[in-house]
């Protein structure tokens, strides 16, 4: 007579280390049973190399003092992770590292990873193997980074009271996730916390190409910036904003020759500003200050000029280089790319759907990355949203509390759960017998354990 198998219970480490691998930060922490934004570290997910060939790594960033022509070399390109040489070197550093506040025993850990919608499957398979037969992790799991953002409290964004912090963890039923980050932007609905493949929609207009667009026009119009992409990115984030009545405003800072041309000049005061370059010798960063036309027009003449400390200074007068730039992400078609802006993308999304669904999606619209902390951005993607949308559907958009790691906490917040960790972990002992295809699989959810 056969032996019966005997099923034994998956046993887990206590610890769980969740990642969340974005193009331009990692956004990662240890989860808890009450998980907070607290928990969570940012460390820049790229190596720099200054002009004396000097190597930096990862968090070891933040101790550049002088960006002047840093190089970087990022891991992730267009959203997906191609280089693991150059990821490896950030992660030992991060995770690996004795000085390390995310210290671990890959052994004695569990790992909860995000990737980009529509990763290749090669791809995730040289993910898999790296995490498990490289780093050799306790138990791992692959999550579309959207689709972390269904286990946060959604309602209260919305205004509403909170639910019971005693219940399990539960995603929510129909979510809508706008991610605007460095790389690209994209909507992800989801059902019951797993993405609607088919409705998936990308936008490859993120942070990165806003700061390379701006560092054009700024080499145009002011200086060669075109080797400094730390320092138009700090420029991109102090002074650019979405502008609502862009016709008006590009008429309102338009520089003619004509009389009507100059007494229109008048009207956009408060659009032009004076950057005041970063002096990397001193200690001192960028920042915004009301532009003097006066004190432009002397220094047009005769060059750099001491301000009323002594210390002489270069500044740029930025007039619709501001909104210009961000305009990109509702109208690509301004640098030729023939694509729609995110508005029609939401709109595109949602007819990868049952009609049935939609006024579920859209009245329960989330934000995350980081553009959407430009100002002026939520306003009007609500706006035209509303505009595009059926009349009979109530819209509402939130923007997440912390843009920049509410996916994170969607992880760490599902992680608190242990039984639900349990169903969604795969141990390496799992993976040693199946192997990478059956792995893939799995969480692909084409397959039941």
């Amino acid at each position: 007579m056969p032996r019966r198998s005997v099923v034994q219970e998956k046993t887990l480490p206590n610890r769980t280390l969740v990642v969340d691998n974005g193009a331009y930060t990692i956004k990662a922490g240890f989860s808890s049973p009450s998980p907070s934004l607290e928990d969570c570290h940012t460390i820049p997910n790229c190596l720099a190399r200054e002009r004396d060939k000097k190597v930096w790594v990862g968090s070891e960033i933040e101790s550049i003092r002088d960006f002047g022509e840093v190089a970087f070399r990022r891991p992730v390109e267009k959203g997906y992770l191609v280089n693991w040489e150059a990821e490896k070197a950030i992660w030992d550093s991060t995770f690996l590292g004795e000085k390390s506040s995310l210290h671990c025993d890959p052994h004695d850990t569990n790992l909860i990873l995000t990737e980009a919608p529509n990763t290749t499957a090669a791809l995730q398979t040289n993910c898999d193997q790296v995490i498990f037969e490289e780093y050799e992790f306790a138990s791992y799991s692959r999550h579309v980074g959207p689709s972390l953002n269904a286990y946060h409290d959604i309602q209260t964004l919305f205004g509403e009271p909170p639910k019971d912090s005693h219940l399990p963890a539960t995603p929510a039923e129909c979510l809508l996730v706008i991610d605007s980050g460095f790389s690209h932007s994209t909507v992800t609905p989801l059902y019951k916390g797993r993405p609607i493949q088919q409705a998936i929609r990308r936008l490859d207009v993120g942070g990165k190409l806003l700061t390379n667009y701006l560092k054009e026009l700024l080499s145009i119009r002011h200086y060669n910036l075109m080797n400094e992409e730390h320092l138009v990115n700090e420029a991109k984030e102090k002074v650019c904003y979405v502008s609502n009545a862009f016709r008006q405003d590009l008429e309102r800072t338009w520089k003619g020759t004509s009389k009507k041309g100059r007494d229109e000049q008048s009207n956009h005061l408060d659009i032009v500003v004076d950057y005041v370059l970063p002096d990397y010798n001193a200690g001192v960063h960028g920042y915004v200050r009301p532009h003097d036309a006066s004190l432009a027009a002397r220094v047009k003449k005769v060059g750099a000029m001491a301000n009323p400390s002594g210390v002489v200074e270069d500044f740029m007068t930025l007039g619709n280089e501001r909104f210009a730039v961000p305009e990109l992400l509702f109208n690509p078609t301004d640098v030729g790319m023939k694509e729609s802006g995110l508005p029609e993308t939401v709109l595109q999304s949602l007819g990868g759907l049952p009609p049935g669904l939609w006024p579920a999606m859209l009245a329960n619209i989330v934000v995350v990355g980081g553009n959407c902390l430009i100002d002026g951005f939520m306003e009007r993607l609500k706006t035209e949203i509303r505009q595009l949308a059926p009349t009979e559907c109530v819209v509402r958009i939130s923007k997440a509390t912390d843009p920049i790691k509410a996916t994170w906490l969607g992880g760490a917040s599902m992680a608190a759960d242990p039984a639900l960790l349990k169903t969604i972990q795969v141990t390496r002992q799992e993976y040693l017998e199946h192997g990478s295809g059956w792995l893939s699989k799995v969480f692909a959810g084409t397959t039941i354990r």
